[in-house]
């Protein structure tokens, strides 16, 4: 099962934006001069309400790859994603942080994560490799992203290629290494033939080593050719012999693996300057990793005949003495009996000789994980077979923090449910602490703490850890006005109800179970009835539930369907319209015992339904609306001039017939947002919005007469998450630079049920949901708030205000803060000016959503336009970094304007 995933083709074309390539050396969070426009928009109100995000939990979902300790402080571990970004650690919590949410629409690239380093003599430093697709289908090239506070804050060096987070053999690795002696000097290795790159300034520039030889020549599918599987994996990870430097001077021995099966392992022994190809290596196999253990001298590398990390059908593990340059095969099993490639190798820095190896590609019945504690001379298994096809396992493996990560199966031994894990690339131990070990899959991150029990013949546990890190891509979304707050549909494990969006679920979807499940819809009227379709390597492409989604039927189908499409549930449940792949529309009564074809409107058109009126449905196909009044049997072409490129999506308002909003389009075409209130005989369109993607319905603020409109667009300039109170005449965006994304274009639904509560779709970072601090809404645009004239840091009335700040993270010579600002008063603030004195030697470092000056202890923080009018009971905040001695204790006092604020 692929557990990641990319926007389509077709949105590829939509998000080829250029705009913000040449960041190097620029905060990656705050970019403020980007952020200009909003304040000239007069559509765009930017009466600040403070948004607070978090995921709907679901634990993981994704291909993790890469996992990396610290070699210098203990509990300091990364993990990179191949569509979601990169995440830290957080011991006291045991989950992860995420790193990489402030990547935007435009680089949406960025937020895949080839490779992670961090910097063994300045812990505080970690490097990113990013960059999503070596092809047409990123719109930008790849960057190194450097931070100095473990990921808090970033720059960015924007590199003249492309890299692949999501490309064939991204489990290799890692490609980004830091010289553990001159932490001054790093090296990449890059893919499609771009060879080898080196920065001798922490990451701030960076050159190719002209002097490597080869970049590679390996692809996965030289026959494909769509940049895809064709292209060359190129150079796949650099390991450096620390012996071989001391502190400060550069490390003299460096290996490289190259994805060529006949040379793949070149190494220097001057620093770079030279490259050659080791003698007596083994050949017609890549190597995924090198790992050297500097206790014994000993270069291991696990060797697939692929780059996966699906494929893989044969492998070894080699030990290669650097001191006698001799080469020995010390692979666990006889080569005639390996079926899969060997990926993840560690080696226990506690425990010279102590190994690690995963199978990676061992699908069926399972993985296999392999222990060596003499430096591979011999082996011992996870599980072994007792008496075929019995197992027995050196391990307990309990999910009940994730539970659906058993997939709800029952299989037939020896495969077992949950299984131990495929995707196996990325296994580490913890250099600090022999007994800790983390494991990375196809859909989470497994771990132990108790590992060594597995040499004293006992048995050691297994269990997720990978709270906090989630990386599903969610294809669709619905908040029904009762039952569950949130269903959804997720690309790779199907999708999820959601009756406390802070809990894990039971179980994704099942009956039928769908890889990807592309469309949900309720009836309006009896939310109890529910339907989705989705992709699966057979039929039934779709099923039915009449409790909500807590349980599901499967449905029959029309012949040809390939895949899921779009479909649509009748405003009472009396009948659908299914758009599959693979054949036309169709429609139903009841629940698709049989299906009928639709007419009049072409295939592949995206289909929707009335929310009021049950024989109402409406489709849409390249630039023209369809409407049918007859449940579906008969669809009429009604208006044109829409969108012709690009991704569309409409959605009709529930409790009123014909009420429709449409976003999408292209840069090269139409692009916005439209509303019909004819059912689609006719359309208008938003001036104010520049572009839109998505479109959705929430409750409606207080004393307004519309419910709230929710939109992935751009508007004012600014690309964000917007909202309405007064049907699209005014917007506010309700998310920050900090919380983007990356691209957030697919769904979008805000909840029936609580005002300003949004769930907004992304491709790779779950289901993100937004709560308002302004429970009961603004029914209006709070107007323009204090004369002009006044001096904008100068509150109303006698500084009405609250302050609450809050250190988020601390580490050694550092911390982050987020700081919200509540105007308590009864008038609104026409710009902010917020004053503090820092205890200690507290500064500020990086800073977004407001600007600051220090002098001595004492700061004063400046709103940022777009967010410098706050109506009375509403909010602004902002967060920043900053560095200290002690331990980052909050400020006792704020001022506005001179005036002192009540803190908490």
């Amino acid at each position: 099962m692929r557990l990641s995933a990319r926007p389509i083709a077709a949105l590829v074309a939509a998000l080829a934006l250029t705009a913000g390539l040449s960041i190097t050396g620029t905060p990656a969070v705050a970019r403020p001069d980007d952020r200009a426009a909003a304040a000239e928009a007069s559509d765009v109100s930017i009466a600040a309400d403070t948004y607070t995000w978090k995921n709907a939990r679901i634990d993981g979902g994704g291909f993790v790859p890469g996992i990396v300790f610290s070699r210098s402080e203990k509990n300091l571990a990364y993990a990179r994603t191949d569509i979601g970004g990169a995440y830290r650690w957080d011991q006291a919590g045991k989950r992860w942080t995420p790193l990489l949410d402030w990547v935007d629409w435009d680089r949406w690239g960025w937020s895949g994560v080839v490779s992670l380093a961090s910097d063994t003599a300045e812990p505080d430093n970690v490097y990113a490799a990013v960059g999503t697709y070596t092809n047409s289908w990123d719109p930008t090239n790849g960057a190194v992203l450097r931070s100095s506070d473990r990921g808090a804050s970033w720059k960015a060096a924007t590199l003249p290629f492309k890299l692949g987070g999501n490309m064939p053999g991204r489990g290799m690795g890692e490609r980004l290494a830091v010289d553990p002696n001159k932490n001054s000097v790093l090296y990449l290795g890059a893919p499609s033939g771009n060879g080898l790159w080196r920065s001798a300034d922490s990451g701030v520039t960076w050159s190719e080593v002209t002097a490597f030889p080869n970049p590679g020549n390996y692809a996965q599918d030289p026959s494909d050719t769509s940049g895809y599987g064709n292209d060359n994996q190129g150079i796949v990870w650099v390991t450096f012999d620390e012996r071989s430097g001391s502190a400060g001077s550069a490390t003299q021995d460096i290996y490289v693996g190259v994805a060529d099966k006949e040379n793949t392992v070149y190494r220097s022994t001057d620093g770079g300057s030279t490259w050659s190809r080791i003698a007596g290596q083994p050949t017609g196999y890549l190597a995924h990793k090198g790992v050297l253990d500097s206790s014994t001298g000993h270069l291991y590398l696990t060797l697939s005949d692929t780059g996966g990390p699906y494929d893989g059908a044969k492998g070894r593990i080699w030990r290669y003495d650097t001191e006698s340059g001799a080469w020995t095969d010390v692979s666990p099993v006889a080569e005639a009996d390996t079926y899969y490639g060997f990926g993840g190798i560690s080696v226990d820095r506690q425990k010279p000789g102590t190994l690690m190896a995963t199978a990676y590609s061992s699908w069926w019945p399972d993985t296999q994980i392999f222990r060596s504690t003499d430096s591979g001379a011999t082996w011992t298994q996870a599980w072994d077979y007792s008496s075929y096809p019995n197992r027995s396992n050196r391990y307990t493996l309990d999910v009940s923090s994730v539970p659906w990560l058993s997939w709800g199966a029952n299989p037939t031994p020896p495969e077992t449910a949950p299984k131990l894990g495929w995707m196996t690339e990325s296994l580490e131990i913890d250099p600090f602490d022999s007994d800790r070990m983390m494991y990375g899959t196809g859909a989470t991150v497994y771990g132990t703490e108790n590992l060594t029990s597995w040499d004293s013949g006992g048995t050691f546990t297994i269990t997720p850890m990978v709270k906090g890190l989630e990386e599903t891509a969610v294809n669709d979304l619905a908040s029904p006005p009762s039952g569950a707050p949130l269903l959804s549909a997720l690309g790779d494990i199907g999708g999820f109800r959601h009756t406390d969006l802070d809990a894990v679920p039971a179980m994704m979807f099942t009956s039928p179970n769908l890889d990807s499940t592309t469309s949900l819809d309720f009836a309006e009227a009896s939310p109890g009835t529910v339907v989705r379709a989705g992709n699966a390597d057979a039929a039934p492409h779709i099923g039915f539930s009449t409790d909500n989604g807590a349980n599901w039927f499967q449905g029959s189908e029309p012949s040809g369907v390939t895949g899921g499409g779009t479909v649509a549930a009748a405003a009472d449940g009396s009948g659908f319209v299914w758009s599959p792949e693979g054949a036309g529309v169709h429609h139903t009564t009841g629940y698709g015992t049989s299906w009928n074809a639709s007419t009049g409107i072409p295939a592949g058109a995206t289909v929707e339904s009335d929310r009021k009126n049950p024989k109402k449905f409406y489709g849409f196909s390249a630039g023209t609306f369809y409407v049918s009044t007859d449940g579906g049997a008969t669809f009429t072409a009604k208006a044109t001039g829409l969108p012709a490129e690009g991704n569309v999506r409409f959605k009709a308002l529930p409790g009123t017939e014909g009420d429709i909003w449409l976003a999408g389009g292209a840069p090269t075409g139409a692009y916005g947002l439209w509303r019909s209130t004819d059912s689609g005989a006719s359309f208008t369109r938003l001036s104010g919005v520049e572009q839109a993607d998505s479109v959705g319905f929430g409750k409606a603020a207080s004393g307004a007469p519309y419910q709230t409109v929710y939109v992935s667009a751009k508007i004012g300039g600014v690309r964000g998450i917007f909202r309405s109170t007064d049907a699209g005449a005014g917007w506010t965006r309700i998310n920050d630079d900090a919380h983007q994304w990356a691209w957030t274009g697919a769904a979008i639904t805000g909840d029936p049920r609580v005002y300003g509560r949004v769930y907004v779709s992304t491709n790779g970072r779950g289901i993100q949901v937004g709560e308002s601090s302004d429970t009961d809404g603004p029914g209006t645009d709070p107007g323009p708030g204090t004369d002009p004239g006044t001096d904008p840091g100068e509150p109303p009335a006698d500084a009405d205000c609250s302050v609450a700040y809050t250190v988020t993270n601390r580490w050694s010579g550092g911390f982050q803060a987020e700081v919200k600002l509540t105007n308590t008063g009864t008038a609104a603030y026409d710009g902010w000016k917020l004053g503090w004195t820092f205890p200690g030697d507290q500064r500020i470092g990086q800073i977004w959503n407001a600007s600051h000056q220090q002098t001595g202890a004492k700061v004063t923080v400046t709103d940022a336009g777009w967010n410098g009018k706050v109506a009375p009971g509403s909010s602004a905040a902002f967060g920043f970094t900053g560095t200290t001695t002690g331990d980052g204790t909050a400020p006792g006092a704020f001022t506005l304007g001179g005036e002192a604020c009540a803190v908490g």
